[in-house]
């Protein structure tokens, strides 16, 4: 009876070792999976597929879930305005639950008695494959070639060349990891703590020296029309804003955090899309909110994002908080207009028939239309009676 292992797949270096690794030296038949979420396009998938069959993949096969990890992540994402650190949109990391669940439950349908990545020992995913792999399928086993014999690049290319393997695994300056929801870009300076990235590391560079106006229509919270254009699907329209927005090099910026290992991590990132969306989706809640929902909102999408950043997606209560931010998100609609200029771009302001500013109550440092001064003074005295009373207990006046 055949072994059959499914080897998360990017036909880098490590995954490429991984291949010929578990065929020679363990005797499985390997099945190479890679979980689309966005990131790739046909020609890159198809280069993918034609390195996994040369080195002897079984079978390989692309698990496109974009439309998925759209619905069931970034849509809570954005309602949860989810800014790591008030910095990084948690971009290709949020990936890997969504692409650790479609690999785990490819390997289940093939019947696979084991399930590998490439992960090396030092990072973030091994942890993210790894819990998801053994959360929905403890029975298979999980092996990790790269992570376990702690060979160097040299080593793992010289054992591929004595297997009759040959290509260019000429170490890039810089790794970087592209997806839908934006772009990572590590090595080099992001290794230390005084230098930050040259303007040359990031893929997308600046075209656009002009100003351009573009508006931003949302539903119930959702991003759904681009400069008067209705979309229908959510990738598409992230897709279209990222195309117009990173010619002008905007969301470029360095992450620096706390990694689930236990050491700080910085990385570099761009993500014009990710930020214009979320920076204007939370001006327009700024209008059409109440004070407490967006103090709540806050807590709990800054938990939404930490529990995702630590590969904590299956647990339950990250259901419950998607239930709290969908919730809040019923007023949230309307247009929002945002200015792009090289490297930065400003929002300009919002057009809703549920602006609270419009409330006919009164303008803020103009003109009162529910209020007089006696009331304002009587309230003004009874916010003041619990200060009055620590004070006067305490001797502190």
């Amino acid at each position: 009876m055949s072994k059959k292992v499914v080897l998360a797949f990017s036909g880098g270096l490590d995954t490429s070792f991984c291949v010929k690794y578990l065929k020679e030296e363990k005797g499985f038949d390997v099945y190479t999976a890679i979980a689309n979420t966005g990131g790739f396009s046909d020609e890159e998938l198809k280069a993918i597929e034609k390195r996994a069959l040369a080195l002897g993949a079984v079978q390989h096969v692309t698990l496109d879930v974009t439309n998925e990890y759209y619905e069931k992540c970034i849509r809570y994402m954005v309602f949860g305005n989810v800014l790591r650190n008030n910095t990084y949109p948690i971009s290709v990391s949020s990936e890997r639950a969504f692409q650790a669940i479609a690999t785990i439950e490819y390997a289940k349908e093939i019947g696979a008695t084991a399930i590998a990545h490439g992960s090396t020992g030092a990072g973030n995913d091994q942890i993210r494959f790894d819990l998801t792999f053994q959360v929905l399928a403890p029975e298979i086993e999980i092996i990790t070639p790269t992570r376990d014999l702690l060979l160097t690049r040299q080593q793992e290319i010289d054992y591929l060349k004595k297997h009759g393997f040959e290509a260019d695994f000429t170490k890039m300056e810089y790794s970087i990891n592209q997806g839908l929801w934006g772009t990572s870009v590590g090595g080099k300076e992001t290794l230390t703590t005084d230098k930050n990235l040259p303007e040359s590391a990031y893929p997308k560079q600046l075209e656009a020296t002009d100003e351009a106006v573009i508006e931003l229509g949302f539903e119930k919270g959702e991003f759904v029309a681009l400069n008067g254009e209705f979309y229908e699907n959510g990738p598409e329209i992230i897709r279209a804003l990222e195309e117009i927005a990173s010619k002008y090099a905007i969301g470029r910026d360095t992450h620096v955090g706390d990694t689930i290992i236990g050491i700080k991590g910085r990385v570099g990132f761009e993500a014009a899309a990710p930020l214009i969306i979320i920076k204007a989706h939370h001006l327009l809640e700024k209008h059409t909110l109440t004070k407490w929902q967006m103090y709540w909102k806050e807590q709990l999408g800054n938990w939404y994002g930490m529990f995702l950043h630590e590969a904590m997606y299956q647990e339950p209560v990250m259901r419950n908080i998607e239930d709290f931010l969908e919730s809040t998100q019923e007023k949230v609609t309307g247009k929002v207009i945002v200015k792009l200029r090289p490297y930065h771009f400003d929002l300009v302001g919002i057009e809703s028939e549920h602006d609270l500013m419009n409330s006919g109550f009164g303008q803020y440092g103009e003109t009162v239309e529910a209020w007089t001064a006696d009331d304002v003074k009587g309230f003004t005295k009874i916010l003041s009676n619990s200060l009055k009373i620590y004070n006067k207990v305490n001797g502190d006046l």
